[in-house]
């Protein structure tokens, strides 16, 4: 990925996943490149056609969740960019779990009944579905781990007002709820997301990608019951398995860690699985489309 200067750029941000630049101060261009995260560690090989399909997959969903929430999309110009309004963001992230799975069964597990302030009930088993979707926010780290933070810690240290909180909790349910059904339709269960808002001209209005493989979990339905009942792990999709794989070859991003070797063979089965999610998640066969600088840099200013 190159590092392009756009006319009237005026900032420039390389996070964990994409580059993201600010134009005039009131647009933001947003390249989902191939690389790939895990434990806030960025991974040394890049996975073939992920941008493409995070790009895709978050356009798709903005654009089916705007009667919910404005979104900050305005254009799609190349199959791993988007074009959109520059907000200022609340630095939370709205992590909201349907399933007792990930870093909440992990907390869990370790005894402990309450996450981010939630109350968890007893006698919980790992990936089953809570009595309703809980909210679990987490600060948005500029550099290293986003940390689990109560709504009275948010309130507090005026990361949002008490009517913001409630518009922030509403909003994230909503879509939560709509992201549910979506995945209902195509034999996936929605397990756990997080959504990330921001203000615009005084607009409280959802920003970045959702329900894609980065942000989201997603478990098959067919056989879920099945599987928790006898204890086995759900079918899923999601960038969870690259976590395992990872903390199965000891490595949770801690110091001292050596990220493992990443074979050719692993590296396309990463891919191979994002793009199953895509056609899974979308109903469409995915079409890999590779631009080369020079048309990705003239399909966006064109855009502009």
């Amino acid at each position: 990925m190159s590092n392009f200067q756009f006319p009237q750029q005026t900032a420039f941000y390389r996070g964990k996943v994409r580059d993201v630049y600010t134009i005039n101060n009131d647009r933001l261009v947003m390249i989902a490149s191939d690389r790939i995260s895990a434990f806030d560690v960025i991974l040394p090989r890049p996975i073939p056609f992920k941008g493409q399909v995070l790009n895709q997959i978050a356009a798709y969903m903005l654009n089916a969740t705007r009667d919910i929430c404005k979104n900050w999309l305005l254009k799609v110009p190349a199959p791993n960019a988007s074009v959109g309004l520059l907000c200022e963001p609340f630095k939370i992230e709205m992590v909201v779990r349907g399933h007792l799975t990930g870093h909440a069964w992990r907390t869990y597990q370790s005894g402990k009944r309450s996450l981010c302030g939630v109350p968890l009930p007893e006698g919980m088993k790992e990936n089953e579905a809570f009595p309703t979707p809980i909210i679990t926010p987490s600060t948005k780290a500029a550099e290293g781990h986003d940390e689990d933070i109560s709504k009275d810690e948010i309130i507090q240290q005026e990361l949002a007002t008490a009517d913001e909180w409630q518009h922030l909790e509403q909003l994230a349910l909503a879509l939560f709820r709509r992201g549910q059904e979506l995945a209902a339709k195509r034999g996936l269960i929605l397990v756990d997301t997080k959504y990330e808002f921001g203000k615009h001209d005084g607009t409280i209005i959802l920003m970045d990608e959702i329900h894609t493989p980065d942000s989201s979990r997603y478990f098959y339905a067919d056989g879920f019951e099945e599987r928790l009942k006898a204890n086995e792990k759900q079918k899923q999709l999601s960038k969870e398995f690259v976590r395992e794989w990872l903390i199965a070859h000891d490595f949770m991003g801690k110091e001292g860690q050596q990220v493992p070797e990443m074979s050719d063979e692993w590296v396309q089965t990463i891919s191979n699985r994002y793009i199953e999610l895509y056609e899974k998640v979308i109903g469409e066969k995915f079409r890999p489309e590779t631009l080369s600088n020079e048309e990705l840099y003239n399909r966006i200013v064109q855009s502009l």
